[in-house]
């Protein structure tokens, strides 16, 4: 049964003991992997720019008065910018979607008297997927095309001054992703058209799965889809001394991870095998231990009592297929034995 048809199901017969279902309900947190971060860089970075005069790589101080890198551009005074920086190779390391966390200031334009009426608050972001680290000053080509656009970015709040440090008053995180991811890697590319902007930090990274045990079965570590919407299936194992439970429709214990690293959609189940009972929050089977043996009190065989100095049994007429007349009597100064029958429980 695919998951389409098990969804169906479950809309029909919400009872069914087979298909536990789990919408947009966090089983447990997403991994977030890193490819690049440029936060607090303080050597060269090094990315290429083109033409040589547009953005520039500086060394400024951020927030807490730390030395960090940042590649600058403001060529607003002359109309026609198209200025580019492209990042190293990155390698994919699996990752079939990729997401970018950008931290960038822009200057307003009409804070600034000497402008050209092109003068933009917005830059662009593009990708470009390759085997091998294959990139030269003039290869990928520097335009739309060989890139793939990402997105035409826009400061969510400019400035129209610096503190008296050379600090942005205002910063502008955005965050933006792309896939699906085919090749061993790719490059970033930044173009500026006319802004005056400061690119600050630069993360990419992409989301997994971590591995997970829910309804006494293990999932491991899956990486999120190429797509915003992909649902990628994993495939679970019972615990120990856990089975998957027989049910018609049932086609094995499965577990889904959204794009956002994110497990989602449950289909199947394990149970404890008989002799087990659950235990960690249906992470794992124990034994039953056996109830323990409750002992009632004693109960004597026969009641003896003294008799003209002498013990004689109470109940000798349930004796007599034992003992001859006579024989439950015992002389004075001997010992007496007093049989108990113990009746256990269980």
């Amino acid at each position: 049964m695919d998951l389409n048809a098990a969804l169906r199901a479950r809309r029909r017969a919400v009872g069914m003991g087979w298909l536990w279902l789990v919408c947009l309900f966090h089983l447990a947190a997403s991994l977030e992997e890193i490819l690049l971060d440029t936060t607090g860089e303080t050597s060269e970075i090094g990315w290429t720019t083109h033409p040589p005069d547009g953005w520039d790589e500086v060394s400024v101080l951020d927030d807490k008065k730390h030395l960090i890198r940042t590649f600058e551009v403001c060529n607003v005074a002359e109309p026609g910018q198209n200025n580019w920086l492209r990042t190293h190779f990155i390698e994919r390391c699996g990752a079939h979607r990729v997401h970018v966390r950008l931290r960038f200031s822009v200057r307003d334009c009409a804070s600034m008297r000497t402008v050209a009426s092109s003068c933009k608050e917005t830059f662009t972001l593009y990708y470009y997927q390759a085997e091998t680290n294959m990139a030269t000053q003039d290869l990928p080509e520097w335009r739309e095309g060989p890139w793939t656009k990402v997105d035409t970015i826009a400061a969510d709040e400019s400035f129209s001054q610096v503190d008296s440090t050379g600090r942005v008053v205002k910063m502008n995180v955005k965050v933006r992703s792309f896939g699906p991811l085919t090749q061993r890697g790719f490059y970033l590319a930044f173009q500026d058209s006319g802004a005056c902007m400061s690119l600050v930090a630069v993360q990419v990274f992409f989301y997994k799965c971590p591995a997970v045990v829910r309804g006494f079965a293990s999932f491991p570590e899956t990486f999120a889809g190429g797509e915003r919407t992909s649902l990628v299936e994993a495939v679970g194992t019972c615990v120990a001394d856990a089975e998957e439970a027989s049910t018609a429709g049932s086609s094995g214990v499965r577990l889904h991870c959204n794009g956002e690293g994110e497990w989602m959609v449950a289909i199947g189940r394990c149970t404890c095998r008989p002799g087990y009972q659950p235990a960690n929050d249906e992470g794992a089977c124990k034994e039953i231990e056996p109830a323990p043996l409750k002992a009632t009190e004693a109960l004597p065989l026969t009641s003896v009592g003294a008799v003209s100095g002498k013990y004689r049994g109470k109940n000798r007429a349930a004796l007599s297929g034992c003992f001859r007349d006579g024989e439950n009597e015992f002389p004075e100064g001997k010992s007496s034995v007093v049989l108990f029958i113990v009746f256990i429980h269980l």
